[in-house]
C-alpha cells in the first residue's frame, strides 16, 4: 500500500509542512513516487513515522532521533535510560512547583493577608488543602459568620497568626493525649477540651454557638480535608474525628442544660 502525503498527514495528526521537513532533514523519505512525481510513502514508512513522533513526544530533539533510529539497540537504550532520568527530574520539579503554587492558592483562600516569606515563618509546612478551601467558600459563602471569618482572617497581623498556631497545637496535643490515654469523649475534661476549641475559633474568627460548633465537628467526620485543618494526618489516628465530635456535641448538649 502506498500513502499521499495529504493521507499520511491526516492518519498521523501532523502537518504536510512537517512530513516534508523530516524529509528533508533525511529523517523520513517516502519511499516511493506517484507518476507526476509525488511523494507516497509505504507502511514501512508509517512505521517510522510513528518511531519518530514517539521520540519527539519524550523531547528528543531531530539530530537525536536521527541517532536513535541510525544507531544499535544499545545505544537507543541507554538514550532512552538518560532520558527517562531525566524526565523524572523534571516531573520531580514541576510537581514541586505546582505545589508551591495550590499551597499559594489555598494561603490567598484562606484570606491570609502575609507576605509569603511570613506564610512560611508561621504556618511551617501546615498545609490548606485548596479543594476544600474552595467547596467551604461555595458552602458557606452567603453565610454572615464565614464572610466574618474570612475577613477577620485577612485582617490577622503576622504576630495573631503566629498565637493561633501556637495556640492550636498546645490544644492539639491536649486532644491527643486524652485520646490517647482512653479519656471518654463525654468527659469533663474532654468536654472541656471541647469548649477551648469553640472558645478558640470565636476568640479568632467568628461567634460560634454550641449549635454551630455541632456542624462544624459534623463536618470534620464528613471530610477528612476538613479535619486536617485542625489535626494534620501524620498526627491522626483512627476514629479521632469521631472522638471530637462525640466531645463537641457533649460540650453543647452541657449547655444547653446548664
Amino acid at each position: 500500500m502506498s500513502y499521499s502525503v495529504g493521507q499520511v498527514s491526516g492518519f498521523a495528526g501532523v502537518t504536510v509542512r512537517t512530513l516534508h521537513h523530516y524529509d528533508k532533514a533525511g529523517l523520513l523519505s517516502p519511499s516511493d513516487r506517484s507518476p507526476a512525481g509525488y511523494r507516497l510513502y509505504s507502511d514501512a514508512d508509517l512505521a517510522r513515522l510513528q518511531q519518530i513522533l514517539f521520540y519527539r513526544e519524550l523531547g528528543f530533539s531531530l539530530d537525536e532521533i536521527g541517532g536513535l533510529l541510525a544507531g544499535p539497540h544499545t545505544d537507543a537504550l541507554a538514550l532512552l535510560r538518560e532520558r527517562h532520568r531525566q524526565l523524572k527530574e523534571q516531573i520531580a520539579r514541576l510537581t514541586r512547583l505546582a505545589e508551591i503554587a495550590e499551597r499559594a492558592m489555598e494561603v490567598q483562600s484562606t484570606g491570609v493577608d502575609l507576605a509569603p516569606h511570613e506564610r512560611f515563618e508561621v504556618f511551617g509546612e501546615v498545609t490548606f488543602d485548596l479543594s476544600y478551601a474552595t467547596d467551604a467558600h461555595l458552602k458557606w459563602g452567603h453565610s454572615e459568620r464565614h464572610r466574618e471569618a474570612m475577613a477577620r482572617a485577612a485582617a490577622h497581623t503576622k504576630e495573631d497568626w503566629r498565637q493561633i498556631m501556637t495556640e492550636a497545637a498546645a490544644w492539639r496535643q491536649r486532644l491527643l493525649a486524652a485520646h490517647d490515654a482512653g479519656e471518654a469523649p463525654g468527659s469533663t475534661a474532654v468536654m472541656d477540651l471541647a469548649e477551648d476549641h469553640r472558645a478558640h475559633i470565636a476568640r479568632w474568627f467568628t461567634p460560634c454557638p454550641p449549635e454551630m460548633h455541632c456542624r462544624i465537628a459534623d463536618e470534620y467526620v464528613e471530610d477528612p480535608r476538613a479535619f486536617a485543618l485542625v489535626v494534620p494526618a501524620p498526627e491522626q489516628r483512627p476514629g479521632l474525628a469521631a472522638y471530637l465530635r462525640t466531645a463537641v456535641h457533649a460540650n453543647a448538649e452541657r449547655a444547653r442544660t446548664a
